[in-house]
C-alpha cells in the first residue's frame, strides 16, 4: 500500500514533529553508542534545507510512566548537539502542556525543539489519542523515523496518524528496503540465528520456510537438544519451547535445512572468570553452562555462510560481551563481513556485536531496529508502518492542497 514519501510531500517551512528512535544505552550519564542519533541526521539536515521547524522526540528506557532523572533525554540532545554544531537545539522539560505549548511558539525555520522522554506518561504506551493530540498541537505533519518502535502501539506512533499527515523518514524507508530483501531473498538464502531471546524459536519456522539452511547458535540451540533428550547442563533453556523444537525436529524438509551446533565451549559458572573447555554436543556436563560455540561448529558456520547469496543474521552466536565467549561471533562475523553476497544484520544484540568487532561498514545493512527487526523478518506486518499506510488514505488528498 501507499505512503507518503519525505521527498514528495510539500514540507517547506513547516512545522514537523518528528519521531525518532534514540533508546540507547547511557553510561555514567554519557551515550554510550551515537549509530542511532547518526542515522537520524539524512532525515533531519533534509528538513531543515526545507526550512522546517523541528519537534523531536523519543522514548528512553522503561519509566513506566514516572519521571525517572536517570533516563532524562539530556545526554541525547548533548549527543545530537555535537553532531549539528551550528543548528540551535533547545531542550524543554516535558513533552505536552503549557511550556512545551510557549516553546514551539518561540521556534524559527532550521531550528529544533527536543522534548523530554516520551515515556515519563503512561499514555504513550497505552496509545492515548488524548495525549497524542497534545504531542500533535503546533505541528503541520508527523515523521516517523522510529522503526525501532514500529511494531508497538505507540501514541507517537499510532495514534498521532490519526490527527497530522503522517510520512516515513529516510531511515525508517530505508529499513523496510533493506530488510524486504530476505523475505525475497537472492538464492541460496542462509539464516544465522543466535540471541538469548527463546521466543525467537517461532522466526526459525518463518526462517526455515524460506532459506536454505538455517544456522543456529546462541541460547537457541538448547531447545533442540533437550526435544532429542540430550542433556544441556545449566545452560539456558525454556520448557515450553522444547515442544515447539520437537515439532521442528519432525518435519523431514525442516530438518534439513537445520544446522545445530556439534560442539561448545562450556564453562563451570556463569562468570567472566570461570574456567571453560570444548565439550561435543552430547557431552555437556550437568553442572557446566555452554556459553559459546566450538571450533569445529565455527568452522562448520563459516562453511555454510559462503555459499550463501543472501545472509540474514539475527543474534549473537554466544555470550560475545565477555572475551573468552566472543570467539564464534567473532569469526563468523568477519566471514560474513567478508563475502560478496548481500548480508542483513537485524536485531540489537547483533548490531552491537557488529560495532563491537568493527564490521558494520562491511555489512550491505545494519538494522537499528531490535524487536521491530524481528516481527518484519518473522513475515507479520508492523504497526507503525500499517498507520502510515492508513494515513496516506485519509490525508492524501488534503495533501495535494498544501
Amino acid at each position: 500500500m501507499k505512503r507518503f514519501t519525505i521527498t514528495t510531500y510539500p514540507l517547506e517551512n513547516k512545522t514537523v514533529f518528528l519521531r525518532v528512535d534514540y533508546n540507547i544505552p547511557l553510561e555514567k550519564g554519557y551515550v554510550k553508542d551515537n549509530i542511532k542519533i547518526k542515522s537520524s541526521l539524512e532525515t533531519i539536515k533534509f528538513l531543515l534545507s526545507k526550512g522546517c521547524k523541528i519537534i523531536m522526540a523519543t522514548h528512553l528506557g522503561r519509566p513506566e510512566g514516572k519521571v525517572v532523572h536517570e533516563l532524562k533525554v539530556d545526554p541525547l540532545v548533548k549527543e545530537l548537539r555535537k553532531l549539528l554544531p551550528k543548528i540551535k537545539i533547545t531542550k524543554v522539560h516535558d513533552c505536552i502542556g503549557t511550556k512545551v505549548k510557549q516553546e514551539i511558539k518561540k521556534l524559527k525555520p532550521q531550528q529544533i525543539l527536543f522534548l523530554e522522554n516520551l515515556r515519563f506518561y503512561a499514555e504513550e504506551e497505552e496509545n492515548d489519542f488524548v495525549f497524542a493530540h497534545s504531542l500533535a498541537e503546533g505541528s503541520d505533519v508527523f515523521i516517523n523515523d522510529a522503526f525501532g518502535v514500529c511494531h508497538r502501539k505507540n501514541a507517537s506512533i499510532n495514534a498521532i496518524t490519526t490527527i497530522l499527515p503522517a510520512i516515513a523518514g529516510f531511515q525508517l524507508e530505508k529499513e523496510i528496503f533493506n530488510l524486504s530483501k530476505a523475505l525475497n531473498p537472492e538464492k541460496p538464502l542462509i539464516w544465522v540465528m543466535g540471541g538469548a531471546k527463546l521466543q525467537k524459536i517461532d522466526l526459525i519456522r518463518q526462517a526455515l520456510n524460506k532459506a536454505d539452511f538455517v544456522l543456529i547458535g546462541g541460547a537457541l540451540p538448547f531447545s533442540f537438544l533437550r526435544a532429542m533428550n540430550i542433556s544441556t547442563g545449566m545452560s539456558k533453556v525454556d520448557c515450553e519451547t522444547i515442544s515447539v523444537a520437537r515439532d521442528i525436529l519432525k518435519k523431514k524438509k525442516w530438518r534439513k535445512k537445520l544446522i545445530l551446533p556439534v560442539d561448545f565451549n562450556v564453562a563451570e559458572a556463569f562468570s567472566s572468570r570461570s574456567k571453560s573447555e570444548i565439550v561435543k554436543y552430547n557431552n555437556i556436563k550437568s553442572g557446566h553452562i555452554a556459553l559459546d560455540l566450538g571450533p569445529e561448529t565455527i568452522t562448520l558456520f563459516k562453511r555454510y555462510v559462503r555459499k550463501g547469496r543472501t545472509i540474514v543474521w539475527n543474534g549473537p552466536l554466544g555470550y560475545y560481551e565477555w572475551h573468552q565467549f566472543s570467539t564464534a561471533t567473532k569469526e563468523v562475523g568477519k566471514t560474513i563481513a567478508q563475502l560478496t553476497a548481500t548480508t542483513i544484520v537485524g536485531g540489537g544484540e547483533t548490531s552491537d556485536a557488529v560495532i563491537r568487532f568493527h564490521l558494520q561498514d562491511k555489512m550491505n545493512h545494519v538494522s537499528t531496529g531490535g524487536g521491530a527487526a524481528l516481527t518484519y523478518l518473522s513475515g507479520k506486518r508492523l504497526s507503525g508502518v500499517v498507520a502510515l499506510e492508513q494515513n496516506y488514505q485519509k490525508f492524501h488528498q488534503f495533501a495535494k492542497t498544501r
